[in-house]
């Protein structure tokens, strides 16, 4: 989770007063463009995270934690699982620009660094088609059973 400090964004007029935002709407803004990434399968969380969204709760924080360093850069790091069969490099590689991308794209802010945790491979279930008429599969089962 990000530090409690609010980012002050730069505005030209600052006789209509100042825009800050917080650390936590940055995470969210990178939870949701790394998700967006073909080949990322789910977002790392803990244990609070996946019992939520078994409640119905998204948190698309999660698997994001945002640190913002002496210098003000942003360093986001970011923990996903992968899709079996996908090119895992590739996949980090455009985690990074789309955080990149959509953070200064909302925000004008400049991404110092997105390290990309790839916390396991999501393996790929066979697609099973249902019969409709047969949702049980008890034909299958019974032509076996005459064999």
């Amino acid at each position: 989770m990000a530090e409690d400090t609010a980012i002050r964004l730069s505005n030209e007029d600052q006789s209509m007063g100042s825009i800050k935002i917080a650390p936590q709407v940055l995470e969210f803004i990178a939870g949701i463009a790394a998700s967006q990434v073909d080949g990322v399968s789910r977002m790392h969380g803990t244990f609070a995270n996946n019992v939520g969204e078994i409640l119905g709760r998204s948190d698309y924080r999660r698997g994001v934690h945002l640190t913002i360093e002496d210098d003000h850069s942003l360093t986001f790091d970011v923990a996903v699982y992968v899709d079996y069969g996908k090119d895992v490099p590739q996949v980090a590689a455009e985690i990074q620009n789309k955080i990149k991308q959509q953070v200064a794209l909302m925000t004008d802010l400049k991404v110092g660094l997105v390290n990309v945790h790839v916390q396991g491979i999501t393996p790929t279930k066979p697609d099973q088609e249902i019969d409709p008429n047969d949702i049980f599969g008890q034909d299958a089962q019974e032509s076996e059973d005459a064999k």
